[in-house]
Order: structure tokens, then C-alpha cells, then sequence
């Protein structure tokens, strides 16, 4: 259950700029948000362009935020800029690396208003890295991530959701509270495609390692664990995740497998394990092993869409404003956000 008490924010008292556009940026300034510190959007006249996508869009990523409108290209606008920073703790934009530079929006430029200001600039490449386009899809893509997804005998694909603006957005939002805790200014560079390299951890160790060229597999299975994948059931989808050999034991119990107790085994004969396995899993549905397996401790979950996920998670959706929203992932003990509606273009203008 989620604590009762709605005390100050762990971030209660922490001000922070965002010059954001779609996901990646505000984002990460709204998990900031959620935790209590006062996020303040700086949007052009014509507002933040994810206004225009859908009013619920902007909701999911903007909730509980300040909007200012600000001309960052003006002489006035510049100097309101100032006013600005000079009161802030962080700085966040995600724009191109030239427009970045070009409006003023680092370190360099802006410690004359204030030495301890955290900037971060989230970019497609780095700050140094060009101005080539960079959106979510196009970084799946070039970083190896979409090579990896789908089956082998397909084309490659997408997760399905922007996986590189939302990882992006928390990395970022780590970079941002690093620099603020060590109690120094500074400029923070982070880019969506290291950061999918870097989630790529163990698939590009064993490539600049070993020498292992990574690959798709059927049904989405693991490197390295054996069975961990998804299996067709009587109905259905089932995820199973057998990672070593306790849980091995158990599932083979269950399901009637024999054979292949120890890790090495189950990895060295994947075709053998994966033929008795599904052959197994034909016996029941989905969810009647979901059921069955995870009394167990047995990591196991049918396949659900989203609406089946949210309509048995109700505890994760809140309310901002009008909107029903799936709230902040981090539960503080002792803390429950309030969580207020995304704000009107220029709300909060003087």
C-alpha cells in the first residue's frame, strides 16, 4: 500500500528549469517533480510541441509542473533567463546541440547568473556529437537495439514504446541530483545513444570481450539463461525466466520435465530444453500456469495487454487534475506525491 503521510518531498525545496520538448527531457524533470522539487517548463509562445500531439500526451509527462513562457532568443528573453537561473538549482533542456549553444543553454554560458548551476543537456549524440536527427526510433536503430528485437526470421523491429527517451530521461534525472549533491555547477552531457549502448551492458561486454556477435532469438530468449523466454501455452503466452537451478527444479517438477538440472546443461542442449518445455506448457493455458508456477516462487506471467495490466494495478493509477495517470515508480516511505495537472501554456508567467 502506499504510505499515508504526504510530507515534504525527499527534493522539497529544489528548483529546476526545463527547456523540454516531447519526452525525453520532460520526462525527467516530472519524476523530479513527482518527488517534490519545483520544475518550472520554459516553453516558447507557441508552447511545448507535445501540446499539439494530444492533450493527454502532454499530461503523462508534464503533471505537476510551472510553464513560463520565454522568447530564449530575445534580449529580454535572455535576460529573464538570467533572472531565472540566478534562483534555480538545475537546468534541463533536450534540444539540438547548435540550438542548445545557440540560446545560451550551458554551463559556460550561464554560470555568470549563477557559479553552482547544473545544466544538462540531453542530445541525440552528445553535445559534441552534430546535429544528425536523433529521435527515439532512429537511436533504436542506429545503437543495435531494434537488430536484437523481433524474431530471427522477420525483419528487425521496435519494442513497441520509446524505450531511448525514457531511459534517456532517468539517466539524465541521475546526472542532474549527482551534480546538485556534490554541490558544484556544472555541465551534465548525456545522449540517448550511449545510453542505449550502455543498456546493452552484457551483450556488449561479450562482443568486446569474447569476441560474440549478439543475435535475435526466437520468442525473444535470453543470451544465457535457459529456459527465458516466451512459450505458446494451450492459451496464450507465458513469460518464464529460469535463471539457475533452484528454480529449474521446481518448474521441471511441476510441468513433468525431467532431465537437464544443472545450468550448464540447460544452456549447452537449448534446443532439447526448449522442445520439452513448450511441449510441456501446451498442457495448460497462460494463466493456469502463472497460477500454478508462481506459488512456487517460480518467475513466470502470462502475456497481458496494457488495459489488462492497468485494470489489476489500480494502486499505480492517480489522478493530476482531469487526467488518470500512472504516478511516480519510486515510493518514499512517508511520502505520497500530489500530483497536480499538467500546467496551461504561460500559467505561471509574471
Amino acid at each position: 500500500m502506499p504510505p499515508t503521510d504526504s510530507g515534504a518531498g525527499p527534493l522539497a525545496g529544489i528548483r529546476i528549469l526545463e527547456v523540454g520538448t516531447m519526452l525525453a527531457g520532460p520526462y525527467a524533470t516530472m519524476m523530479l517533480a513527482d518527488l517534490g522539487a519545483e520544475v518550472t517548463k520554459l516553453e516558447p509562445v507557441s508552447g511545448d510541441i507535445s501540446r499539439q500531439v494530444s492533450d493527454s500526451y502532454f499530461a503523462s509527462l508534464n503533471r505537476g509542473k510551472r510553464s513560463v513562457r520565454i522568447d530564449l532568443g530575445s534580449e529580454g528573453g535572455r535576460a529573464r533567463l538570467g533572472e531565472l537561473v540566478a534562483g534555480s538549482h538545475a537546468l534541463l533542456v533536450n534540444l539540438k546541440p547548435s540550438a542548445i549553444r545557440r540560446l545560451g543553454l550551458t554551463y559556460d554560458a550561464l554560470r555568470e547568473f549563477n557559479e553552482k548551476i547544473v545544466c544538462v543537456a540531453i542530445t541525440g549524440y552528445g553535445l559534441r556529437g552534430g546535429d544528425d536527427p536523433a529521435f527515439d526510433y532512429v537511436i533504436q536503430a542506429a545503437a543495435g537495439i531494434a537488430a536484437l528485437t523481433g524474431d530471427p526470421e522477420g525483419p528487425p523491429t521496435l519494442p513497441g514504446y520509446s524505450s531511448a527517451d525514457n531511459s534517456t530521461g532517468l539517466t539524465a534525472a541521475l546526472g542532474l541530483l549527482a551534480q546538485i549533491v556534490s554541490g558544484r555547477g556544472g555541465q551534465i552531457d548525456v545522449s540517448l545513444y550511449e545510453v542505449m549502448l550502455s543498456q546493452l551492458n552484457y551483450h556488449a561486454a561479450a562482443y568486446l570481450n569474447d569476441g560474440k556477435r549478439p543475435r535475435r532469438r526466437p520468442f525473444g530468449a535470453h543470451s544465457y539463461y535457459v529456459p527465458a523466454q516466451i512459450f505458446p501455452t494451450a492459451e496464450g503466452y507465458l513469460a518464464l525466466f529460469v535463471t539457475h537451478d533452484g528454480f529449474w527444479k521446481s518448474f521441471a517438477a511441476e510441468a513433468g520435465v525431467t532431465g537437464f538440472e544443472r545450468m550448464a546443461d540447460r544452456a549447452a542442449h537449448r534446443a532439447e530444453v526448449l522442445e520439452a518445455v513448450t511441449a510441456a506448457l501446451a498442457a495448460d493455458t497462460a494463466t493456469g500456469w502463472e497460477a500454478r508456477l508462481r506459488p512456487l516462487g517460480i518467475p513466470a506471467a502470462a502475456v497481458r495487454e496494457l488495459p489488462e495490466a492497468l485494470d489489476t494495478s489500480l494502486d499505480t493509477v492517480v489522478t493530476a487534475g482531469e487526467y488518470r495517470l500512472v504516478g511516480n515508480p519510486i515510493r518514499v516511505t512517508g511520502y505520497r506525491p500530489e500530483y497536480g495537472p499538467p500546467p496551461r501554456l504561460g500559467e505561471h508567467d509574471d
